[in-house]
């Protein structure tokens, strides 16, 4: 008799509930992964499986009985964490359980005998009793083999050179080196997937730099560290960094080396040097902070070299006029001036960092962050002539967050009419919510809420004639303006009248979170237009097939039937919800949520 024979989960495998399940393309890459052997059986039990598949990376699978003749899955890959998918590892992983269970059908549907080569364990040995055989073991049998899977593993192979790399009296630092190198050299792009991975391998090794450092090897620390940060420089141009592991990793870099500089104290005019010559090339803000980081270490003595290589630098540029803000950015302009903005405020000279900031006025924001430095302390007078300096030398191009300085002081100075010139500019320039909110806060400001009544008619008009000319027009004014009456619908529901935004939406259109916004405000008292609102979303949402989707299309689920057991009508609930379970019953995870 077969082991499939008596064991529940076994008897539920079959290629063909694996086809089911994971689809014609999934199912045909766990075919071939299966035939390539790829699989490795971890655990069977009755009701679950534990199994490793080796591909580009190696994947952990998980698969049980979830009852009423339903699969669980889990595995660590992308597209199944992503997605919640059954993807090509779980096929191959239930194909191999079928082999080695013997019986049933092959990955191609065919009827198999049960395999009398391959038998499954009724157990397997602990850990505990591998390690207590290998302790009965002659060390030269162990030491072979972790020398033969050091040379198929690379990690091991770096853990096992870096521990021999520091075990003489000296630390052999080509060892070293060839351990970062290795780490961040792959020969080829990381795309994201790999990402993951790719960064715990650098992170070992940043361990062992850290135990270096523990172990009292700080000079050496220095070195290795500064050598890891100029290989990943380096690197940098080749991997999809898109969640941002490499700012992180830089990040530990900077710490390492900063400690080790604590306690190898190297000659503070040269560390200087080195610093500011970094800190001014970096593409990647390695020594960005420099002179705030590393003060501790430099000292009066190298501060004062570090000032005097950053305004030898500074001397060499020339003011940016209005207009040339893309300069800022041009060469090496933005770091060094980073830097000098940096040691102005370590002065805590007003003047100084005023002076150091007046050198790049390419912008109508630059002259704002002078006027708010001014603010900040307390010169006030001072910071309303540098905004006053920005909105004369961009009278057409302001940037809104000027205007709005520029509006705020004009109140506290009861120049209420300049206010309100300069806060219905910016909505005329930009007709948005913001600016609608902004311009009722000035108006109420200016004139309470009879002043307010004027403005708003004048700002709803504009809005509405904006709108028709977008409808009439090919190509819009603005492409960050909505073509639709989101911003109308917004407004109104602010203000509370709900009826009013209901009508825009009904007859414009509104961005798909307002019509969210609309159908919680209509629930009390027209449940039937928040009910149509609700289901609507409900397929879109289980068709972007990810958990996240999934959990949206739950939820709405949920606000239809409230609606539809409130307005009396339970049975039609009850039947949604079953057509619902009919038509997405292979979703395993959407069907979970609707239980």
């Amino acid at each position: 008799m077969s082991k499939r024979s008596h064991n529940p989960l076994l008897k539920l495998l079959s290629p063909h509930l694996l086809r089911e399940y994971a689809g014609e393309p999934s199912h045909e890459r766990g075919v071939r992964y299966f035939e390539e052997d790829r699989v490795v059986i971890l655990r069977i039990e009755d009701d679950h499986i534990q199994a490793k598949v080796r591909g580009t990376h190696t994947y952990m699978v998980e698969i049980w009985d979830e009852g009423d003749a339903e699969l669980g899955f889990s595995c660590t890959c992308p597209f199944s964490q992503d997605d919640g998918a059954f993807c090509k590892h779980c096929v191959a992983v239930g194909l191999a359980v079928v082999a080695q269970a013997g019986g049933g059908e092959n990955s191609g549907g065919q009827k198999t005998e049960p395999s009398k080569g391959r038998k499954m364990p009724d157990s397997e040995l602990t850990l505990k009793e591998v390690e207590e055989f290998l302790g009965t073991q002659e060390k030269s049998k162990l030491v072979s083999l972790l020398v033969r899977q050091a040379e198929e593993d690379s990690d091991l192979m770096t853990r096992l050179s870096l521990l021999a790399g520091k075990a003489g009296k000296a630390v052999h630092l080509p060892t070293y080196r060839k351990a970062i190198d290795r780490a961040i050299n792959r020969g080829h792009y990381i795309d994201y997937h790999s990402m993951y991975d790719y960064v715990r391998g650098i992170e070992n090794v940043i361990r062992s730099l850290r135990e270096l450092l523990e172990e009292n090897h700080a000079a050496e620390v220095v070195e290795l560290s500064e050598h890891f940060l100029r290989c990943l420089e380096a690197q940098m141009e080749m991997m999809d960094d898109s969640d941002g592991y490499m700012r992180n990793v830089i990040g530990e870099l900077e710490s390492l080396h900063h400690q080790a500089c604590v306690k190898a104290r190297p000659d503070p005019e040269q560390l200087a040097k080195k610093l500011f010559a970094w800190g001014l090339k970096s593409h990647w803000e390695v020594f960005y902070h420099a002179v705030e980081d590393y003060a501790d270490v430099l000292g009066e003595k190298g501060l004062r070299t570090f000032r005097a290589l950053a305004e030898e630098r500074w001397r060499k540029l020339r003011p940016l006029n209005p207009g040339e803000d893309d300069l800022l950015y041009s060469g090496d302009r933005f770091r060094i001036t980073s830097i000098m903005e940096q040691l102005a405020g370590q002065s805590g000279d007003l003047d100084v960092l005023v002076a150091v900031k007046s050198k790049n006025l390419g912008s109508a924001y630059a002259y704002l962050e002078i006027a708010e430095i001014c603010t900040k302390a307390k010169n006030s007078e001072k910071a309303l002539e540098w905004a006053e300096k920005g909105l004369a030398a961009f009278p057409e191009k302001t940037d809104s967050r000027l205007r709005e300085f520029l509006a705020r002081e004009s109140h506290k100075r009861g120049r209420h009419k300049d206010a309100m010139d300069l806060s219905w500019k910016e909505f005329v320039d930009r007709p948005g919510f913001e600016q609608y909110r902004l311009l009722n806060s000035h108006a109420k400001l200016a004139g309470g809420a009879q002043a307010w009544t004027e403005w708003r008619e004048r700002a709803l008009q504009l809005l509405r004639d904006q709108h028709s000319a977008d409808q009439r027009s090919t190509k819009k004014r603005y492409q960050w303006i909505p073509s639709d009456s989101s911003t109308l619908v917004k407004i109104f529901l602010w203000e509370k009248d709900v009826d009013q935004a209901w009508l825009e939406a009904q007859e414009g259109g509104c961005h798909e979170s307002l019509w969210l916004d609309l159908a919680a405000a209509r629930e009390a008292d027209h449940p039937e237009d928040a009910l149509a609102v609700y289901k609507s979303f409900v397929e879109p949402a289980v068709n972007r097939m990810n958990n996240q989707s999934y959990q949206e299309a739950a939820e709405f689920v949920k606000k239809v039937q409230k609606l539809l057991r409130r307005t009396g009508r339970g049975e039609e609930s009850e039947r949604y919800l079953e057509s619902l379970r009919t038509n997405h019953r292979r979703k395993r995870n959407f069907m979970k949520l609707l239980e």
